[in-house]
């Protein structure tokens, strides 16, 4: 090995990026999913840097990696370098104002049908930002919160026992939504005791929508009968679509299209569960001239967002109110 380090090609951010992500993910299939490359592109980088720091970074047992020392020390350095160029990126903004700039946004799943809808006349009025948007379940979307991976994320339930900065800036009702030949889809005002026969789909443990639901259950001393616990919205629509149980979502979550003519909102009483989109950072956390921008647009805009119309529900000028 070539002793003179004078003769290595140094490290770029992008390997740097890389190793970042199979460290976390303990793995490079995982990490290639998630940087969208192939998986031998992430190979390459991965050897190129252990080339460049002229140590291995990585062992493999079985189909896992884990770090070696070096990879160890590096992972620590890489972490301060990012906080570094993250510095630097919110200084240039600063200075460029509003004109140019990069804005770096994760939100919980269901939030995907909220966040887009106000990013866009965002940056119509600024078409100089430059947007990252990324979403994920509860706890991916946490874990990167706790490492200060975003300027700003938007959740359901911001998490206890993290010192975090988290403001409501609109309302994220959930109903219960059943098949629109249910026998209950014409009923009006349904005593929530009677659904507990019924069979639910659920998401699953840990979720925001799971929580928020869980919490107003317990407090009113229902049990519901949950046949399945499912990890995408989507798939929770089609279940219900076909006949498989009720279940209960956020209105976002039926999006802007919302299948009128297979699903139904019942008219249950003490519904809609009252709940709210925050947007949240770490606390201490310096938002750059588009951040705090973009903070300020979700809570001047927020409470405009428009809800899908189903039967049992109308739209009345965001606020969802029993028909």
């Amino acid at each position: 090995m070539d002793k003179n380090p004078a003769k290595r090609l140094p490290a770029t951010m992008r390997q740097l990026r890389v190793f970042d992500s199979v460290a976390r993910h303990s793995g490079f299939g995982r990490a290639a999913t998630e940087l969208h490359l192939s998986q031998p592109t992430v190979s390459m980088q991965v050897k190129q840097l252990s080339e460049a720091v002229g140590l291995p970074l990585f062992e493999q047992l079985g189909k896992r990696v884990f770090l070696t020392d070096a990879g160890r020390m590096l992972q620590a350095t890489s972490a301060e370098m990012f906080d570094a160029w993250a510095r630097l990126e919110m200084q240039v903004a600063n200075l460029k104002g509003l004109k140019q700039g990069r804005l770096r946004i994760s939100a919980v799943t269901t939030a995907k049908y909220v966040v887009p809808r106000l990013l866009g006349p965002f940056c119509q009025i600024h078409p100089g930002v430059e947007v990252a948007f990324e979403v994920g379940n509860r706890s991916a979307i946490i874990e990167r919160l706790a490492r200060n991976e975003d300027d700003l994320t938007v959740m359901g339930v911001p998490p206890r026992g993290m010192e975090i900065v988290s403001h409501p800036f609109a309302e994220n009702p959930l109903v219960i939504i059943a098949p629109r030949g249910h026998a209950l889809a014409r009923s009006r005002r349904i005593p929530l005791s009677k659904l507990a026969g019924q069979p639910f789909l659920m998401r699953e443990q840990g979720s925001g929508t799971r929580l928020a639901a869980d919490r107003f259950l317990h407090n009113r001393g229902i049990r519901l009968d949950v046949r399945m616990e499912i990890g995408s919205n989507e798939a929770i629509k089609q279940a219900v679509a076909g006949g498989l149980g009720l279940s209960i979502l956020s209105l976002h979550a039926l999006g802007p299209d919302a299948a009128p003519r297979s699903l139904v909102a019942l008219n249950v009483e003490g519904l809609p569960i009252r709940r709210h989109w925050y947007i949240v950072h770490p606390a201490g956390k310096r938002l750059s001239v588009v951040a705090q921008a973009f903070f300020a647009y979700l809570k001047a805009e927020g409470s405009h967002i428009k809800f899908p119309t189903l039967a049992g529900f109308s739209d009345q000028g965001g606020t969802v109110q029993r028909a």
